[in-house]
């Protein structure tokens, strides 16, 4: 598997470009900003998108996911209960995702984690020893709760019943700043004791 990380936008939020290296079918998560970068991107690792993800829908996450559909030719998919946030920005969703669903690429496969919390529609994505944790989990830190529609109790409930459920070897690539692991965050994550 192919990961490539692109950091975009004013709040630095992390974009994701995942490919098969068998097939070269990928997928690019939280396409926030800077499209022409991402889509750049693409064509130099050679990969034939195949969904367009936003794990949840703050502006930092979706801002570019029009013009990325269009230079990408991808299916574009959210939770239906942020899916809103792209048809606010003049866009629509292609899919609409739910707890359970999963997003098959050449030999790879991902299944969606419904973790509310930061926003009414957060979802992680899981496969292949790693998740992509949107601003649900970060190093050391969880999603902001301080937000129209977040809950906290509901992002630590999310942590605690999906992803802690993970080996600890899981890789963990959030939303912003640096990957880490599943075991690294059930040791050291102060939000995640008491």
């Amino acid at each position: 598997m192919l990961i490539k990380k692109l950091v975009v936008g004013p709040i630095a939020a992390n974009c994701y470009l995942i490919g098969c290296e068998a097939t070269k079918e990928g997928m690019i998560v939280d396409p926030g900003d800077e499209a022409e970068r991402v889509l750049e991107a693409v064509r130099e690792l050679g990969l034939d998108i195949k969904f367009i993800v936003a794990t949840h829908g703050h502006p930092d996450h979706i801002g570019a996911v029009s013009q990325v559909r269009e230079g990408a030719g991808a299916e574009v998919c959210i939770h239906s209960d942020d899916a809103s946030a792209i048809s606010w920005r003049g866009g629509a969703a292609d899919r609409l995702l739910r707890e359970g669903d999963s997003l098959d690429f050449g030999d790879l496969h991902f299944v969606v984690f419904h973790t509310p919390g930061h926003t009414p529609g957060g979802i992680c994505l899981s496969g292949a020893g790693v998740v992509f944790s949107g601003d649900t989990l970060f190093q050391g830190s969880v999603g902001r709760t301080d937000l129209p529609g977040s809950s906290y109790r509901q992002i630590i409930d999310s942590i605690q019943a999906k992803l802690m459920t993970l080996p600890d070897d899981t890789a963990v690539y959030p939303g912003h700043g640096p990957e880490t692991t599943i075991g690294a965050q059930r040791q050291s994550n102060p939000y995640l004791h008491g």
